[in-house]
């Protein structure tokens, strides 16, 4: 039998105009898989680029390696719809499937496409599709339940980190669901990010320190951070901003609830108070949300990092008392699960954009109608159960009613 340290699970979505550039994540495996004879890497990847199929066209790859090198058959299909959350489900229990044959004391999930927040990502160009951050979280635990079905006798097996090798996938609902599937780490950027993005070798990184998180965690951001790709106008960094959360049930549910308590205290004063409504929103402006760069043509700029904001609202002397404690506990609680982050002073690739307060994960807080869902329904940000379990929708009509 052979023995592994992680089993990494890499589902690529090519289906779209980061076929080409992204692809270097598959080539990164095979290395990372030649390197290090303890850690085996299941793949998925729908593309149109020539790889095993010499004529190429559209289609999906499925295979798995160990030493470098193909390990059994690659089966080719027709395209599969990678944004559909029955197709992820299915790499998820394969993945799983795969840790139980290679008795792999860890297995990881790496997400490879586009990104959009609570609102999804694994977006599909020939499907016209994106799927929901619910069912992104969804499809992995569909996956766990497949193979617990079809193996008994590993029915304990879980997925037990993800790589979101997308933008702006720190969020704490996306931190939130994933928890609930059983989800232990997650990888991801509160920013957009520069394919090819997190580079494969991250797998490294988890193999080496299973027995030490906080080890894991920092070196996945350091090498994302410090990672370079080369470009015809130089050399660039994926990520101005990088985490790894803590996804732990109560710290998660510390984290829910302290958040909950903040937006309550937030929309009984924004009701009692049209100075204190203002004095809300004036905070919320005050720290900018995503997307940096762009001149206001994609939705993100409500997705704020949840520490800053936080720590904005606790200590506004404008503000109750009630809503300043609630606002730090939040804070506190947030902060808590970050194991590991990396930001960007001023990140060239974007214009020089500053990240410092961009520590941990954000959360969807928006300042206008026009902010809170602009690409709905295509792209909700405010249809998961986060959203409605803290109370920010009632905390929006308070706001912005």
């Amino acid at each position: 039998m052979n023995i592994t340290a992680l089993q990494f699970g890499l589902y690529r979505d090519g289906d779209n105009n980061l076929d080409t550039v992204q692809s270097p994540v598959v080539d990164q495996a095979f290395r990372v898989s030649a390197a290090d004879a303890h850690i085996a890497v299941t793949v998925e990847d729908t593309t149109a680029r020539r790889d095993f199929v010499q004529d190429g066209g559209r289609r999906t790859e499925s295979y798995d390696l160990r030493g470098g090198e193909v390990d059994g058959s690659v089966q080719v299909d027709a395209p599969h719809d990678p944004s559909a959350r029955e197709n992820l489900a299915r790499f998820v229990a394969r993945t799983l499937d795969a840790a139980e044959r290679n008795n792999a004391r860890e297995t990881w999930i790496d997400l490879v496409d586009h990104g959009g927040g609570d609102g999804g990502g694994l977006q599909s160009d020939a499907h016209k599709a994106i799927m929901s951050s619910t069912d992104m979280a969804g499809a992995i635990a569909d996956g766990i339940a497949l193979h617990a079905q079809a193996h008994p006798e590993d029915a304990s097996r879980a997925i037990d980190g993800i790589v979101a090798n997308q933008c702006l996938m720190s969020t704490l609902g996306f931190a939130d669901a994933l928890s609930q599937d059983g989800v232990k780490y997650l990888a991801a950027s509160p920013e957009t990010m520069l394919a090819p993005g997190v580079p494969t070798g991250v797998a490294e990184d988890i193999a080496r320190n299973e027995d030490d998180p906080a080890a894991m965690a920092h070196a996945i951001v350091k090498d994302t951070m410090h990672t370079r790709y080369a470009s015809f106008v130089g050399s660039y960094a994926p990520a101005a901003a990088m985490d790894v959360l803590d996804l732990d049930p109560q710290k998660i549910a510390t984290m829910r609830s302290a958040v909950k308590q903040l937006d309550g205290a937030l929309t009984r004063t924004a009701r009692g108070s049209d100075a204190a409504s203002d004095a809300i929103l004036d905070d919320a402006r005050s720290v900018d949300g995503m997307v940096r760069f762009d001149d206001g043509q994609l939705p993100w700029h409500a997705d704020r990092p949840a520490i800053a904001l936080y720590d904005t609202f606790a200590n506004d002397a404008r503000l109750s008392n009630d809503v300043r404690t609630a606002a730090a506990n939040a804070s506190k609680a947030v902060g808590d699960l970050v194991l590991a982050h990396g930001e960007s002073h001023g990140f060239a690739p974007f214009d020089g954009a500053d990240y410092r307060d961009a520590v941990g994960p954000t959360v969807h807080f928006a300042t206008s109608p026009g902010q809170l869902d602009p690409w709905a329904p295509k792209v909700s940000e405010t249809h998961t159960a986060f959203y409605k379990e803290v109370g920010a929708a009632k905390l929006d009509h308070a706001l912005l009613a």
